[in-house]
C-alpha cells in the first residue's frame, strides 16, 4: 500500500472513531484569544440535577442495551452496547456495518472489518471517560455550561475546561427512572453526533472477553504508519 493510501486509510479510521464515540480529541483546540468565557455559576436547582447525574453514573456497574447513532449528515446506524465500569465498554454495530469499538479500561480500539483497519486511542481522549471513569467528576477539569429540563428528564452540557477545546458534550437522562438516555457531541463547526440509548439496563456477569479487542493484523503490517 502506498504512503498516501495508508494516510487516507488512517484519516478515515480516525474520523470514524471520533464519530462513533464522539471523541473530544476530534474537537480542534481554540487559540488563547478565542477561549470561551467561564460559564455562569449553576443555580442550586441545577446543581441538584448535576449531583443526581453524578451519583447515578458513579453507581452504574454493568449494563447493556441498544444504541442508535446519528451523524452530522443524518445517517444512522445501530448496534448493541455493553458497559462495565470503570473503564470498559463495547459498541457492537449491526450488519452491514463492519465496525466494532471497545474500551478495555485504558484504550479505546476501533476495528473495521470491511476496511480492514484497526486503531487505538487513549480512553481519556474520548468522552467515554466522562462516564466510565472510576470517580465521576463534573466539577474538576470539566465545565458544566448549562442544565436543561424536559418533561421526561434533563440534560447536562459540558466542555473540557482544562484543554479549552471548542465544542461540547451533552449527556441526556430520563427522570423516572433516572437513567442515561444518550449523549451528543457538537464540534467547533456546530456539527453534532448523537447516540441514543434504548433499554439500557443493569446486568451482571458480562463476559470479560467482550472488552478485549486485539489488533487482528499480522505484526509489522500497517502498524505505526498512520
Amino acid at each position: 500500500m502506498s504512503n498516501s493510501a495508508v494516510k487516507r486509510s488512517g484519516m478515515t479510521s480516525r474520523r470514524r472513531l471520533f464519530a462513533l464515540v464522539a471523541a473530544a480529541a476530534a474537537i480542534p483546540p481554540l487559540s488563547p484569544r478565542a477561549a470561551p468565557a467561564p460559564p455562569p455559576a449553576l443555580s442550586a436547582a441545577d446543581q441538584v440535577l448535576v449531583d443526581r447525574a453524578v451519583a447515578y453514573l458513579q453507581a452504574l456497574g454493568e449494563a447493556r442495551g441498544r444504541f442508535t447513532q446519528t451523524d452530522a449528515r443524518g445517517a444512522t446506524s445501530r448496534g448493541e452496547l455493553f458497559l462495565k465500569r470503570p473503564g470498559k465498554a463495547r459498541f457492537a454495530y449491526d450488519p452491514p456495518s463492519g465496525l466494532l469499538v471497545v474500551s478495555d479500561g485504558g484504550t479505546v480500539s476501533v476495528a473495521d472489518s470491511r476496511l480492514k483497519t484497526f486503531d487505538a486511542y487513549p480512553l481519556m481522549a474520548t468522552p467515554l471517560s466522562l462516564f466510565l471513569a472510576k470517580t465521576i467528576r463534573l466539577d474538576k477539569g470539566v465545565q458544566v455550561t448549562r442544565v436543561d429540563r424536559a418533561s421526561d428528564g434533563f440534560s447536562i452540557t459540558a466542555r473540557d475546561g482544562r484543554r479549552q477545546t471548542a465544542g461540547q458534550i451533552t449527556l441526556s437522562f430520563t427522570d423516572a427512572p433516572l437513567a442515561l438516555a444518550g449523549w451528543s457531541v457538537t464540534d467547533a463547526q456546530g456539527r453534532a453526533t448523537r447516540i441514543q440509548l434504548a433499554g439500557l439496563a443493569a446486568t451482571a456477569g458480562l463476559d470479560p472477553a467482550l472488552f478485549v479487542l486485539k489488533d487482528p493484523r499480522p505484526k509489522n503490517v500497517g502498524r505505526g504508519k498512520v
